[in-house]
């Protein structure tokens, strides 16, 4: 008996299967996308912390940098303490000699019967044009770079203390009948100070000073005149050059002896401490 073999057609294929599942709109529970998948700023921290420890840098140096950074931003947009100086000087010539207001005279030294404030009130009143735009160029060129090594404040507090302690000696020295004004006393203290917090015993600063020096002093002793009127007469009031500049080198070595705590508050502390660690 011949077998017949039975040719069943071929079944129809499944439709259950035929399309892709659609991906799930929510992830699945336990499973963070970022951990599989990292981003781009993950990808980049990841790569700057391992340049940094390649470097050898710690994360506080870091971190102290970017405070540093951010404290010479912040002080970059604070208003300039020279210039609040200058403008004050060249207001009260204005209101002295143009509008001739009379209640600027009262603003002198008088030897004879002196106000307490007039000791600082004269360093900001000038006796004419060239008197006053000779201590204001030296004014700016010595008071800035005290600013920028010391602050505003620190500017204010040596322009006024150098400024009235030259009228103070000037007074205990100079005849009753003289009147004192200018901002010579200033002007020298504001020197002996920007030269006194830059030295150090690196010989290329030395030698600066030694070279320079001389040449600045002749020149400030030139222009800067602190004016003193001895009866009716102009004259230069030696003393308060010489006793600004002497309370200025005083200011310093204070300052200097003063213990500050080193707890890295102020941008100059962290300076120092930056160039500690390297």
């Amino acid at each position: 008996m011949a077998q017949q073999l039975l040719l069943l057609p071929d079944p129809a294929p499944s439709r259950t299967f035929s399309k892709p599942l659609p991906s799930p709109s929510l992830p699945l529970p336990g499973l963070r996308l970022s951990s599989v998948y990292p981003t781009r700023r993950t990808v980049i921290a990841a790569a700057v912390r391992r340049d940094l420890l390649r470097c050898g840098m710690r994360r506080s140096d870091l971190v102290a940098d970017l405070e540093l950074a951010k404290d010479k931003q912040w002080q970059g947009r604070r208003p300039n303490g020279i210039f609040w100086i200058l403008l004050l000087n060249v207001g009260v010539y204005i209101a002295d000699h143009m509008f001739q207001i009379q209640n600027i005279k009262e603003l002198y030294l008088y030897h004879a019967f002196p106000s307490w404030f007039q000791f600082v009130t004269s360093t900001f009143c000038h006796a004419n044009w060239n008197h006053l735009s000779s201590n204001l160029f030296f004014v700016y060129i010595f008071g800035k770079l005290v600013e920028e090594e010391e602050g505003s404040f620190a500017l204010w507090m040596s322009y006024i203390l150098t400024g009235a302690g030259a009228n103070l000696i000037s007074w205990l020295v100079l005849p009753m009948s003289s009147v004192s004004l200018g901002a010579s006393g200033a002007v020298f203290g504001l020197f002996t100070i920007s030269v006194l917090v830059k030295m150090s015993l690196d010989w290329r600063k030395i030698l600066e000073v030694l070279i320079l020096g001389q040449f600045v002093v002749d020149k400030v002793m030139e222009a800067a005149r602190a004016t003193t009127v001895t009866g009716h007469s102009l004259q230069v009031n030696n003393i308060a050059h010489i006793s600004g500049a002497l309370i200025g080198a005083a200011l310093v070595f204070l300052i200097n002896r003063i213990p500050f705590p080193s707890n890295g508050d102020s941008p100059k502390s962290s300076k120092h401490t930056n160039e500690k660690r390297r």
